[in-house]
């Protein structure tokens, strides 16, 4: 059974994006894709928000051929894996093995992931807060980014109180912390 794992990197302020709804302080180097390369391995499907959605879909045609091999290698990992977008106003959705929800049922998300034998990314802090309303966050995977930004929009929506227990930590040259807490359940 795999996992249900909100993965985000985030200012040191706690935001995706900027008030300007740019995140280009968040592109990670060399030695931190290859990281992330490796913590998303495990992921067979992405759950992603409108907007999420709209950022991600550019590994589908990017033109990787010249990219270093963390890139290329994430650009395979993204094209091969499902995806699922809730959205109630996009009017469709353009990537292969992609399908559009218009609403975030949380028993269909918990049965699909409770089948998935490979975890599950849920990417957008809008539909991650639906998801973490409804208790199905299971971990939780932060790469905190060496910038504070001073607003935009926040890595967490509304979030309950949680208990966690940190399962992994670690920093890199360039000054990210990455942090992954496992959802501690009564």
């Amino acid at each position: 059974m795999g996992e249900l794992v909100y993965s985000a990197l985030a200012s040191l302020d706690g935001h995706t994006a900027d008030v300007y709804g740019g995140f280009d302080w968040a592109a990670p180097d060399a030695e931190v894709h290859a990281f992330v390369n490796e913590c998303e391995r495990d992921v067979g499907t992405y759950y992603f928000g409108r907007r999420m959605y709209h950022t991600m879909a550019v590994w589908e045609e990017m033109d990787v051929a010249d990219e270093p091999a963390p890139v290329r290698e994430y650009a395979r990992m993204w094209r091969g894996a499902d995806k699922v977008v809730f959205s109630s106003t996009l009017p469709e959705v353009w990537t292969p093995n992609t399908r559009l929800e218009r609403h975030f049922d949380p028993d269909v998300v918990a049965r699909e992931v409770a089948a998935s034998d490979r975890d599950v990314s849920i990417g957008g802090p809008t539909v991650a807060a639906a998801a973490d309303d409804a208790g199905l966050i299971d971990r939780y995977r932060l790469f905190v980014m060496p910038v504070l930004v001073g607003g935009g929009l926040r890595v967490w929506q509304g979030v309950r109180r949680h208990d966690l227990e940190l399962v992994g930590h670690r920093s890199f040259a360039s000054g990210v912390v990455f942090l992954d807490y496992r959802r501690v359940r009564a």
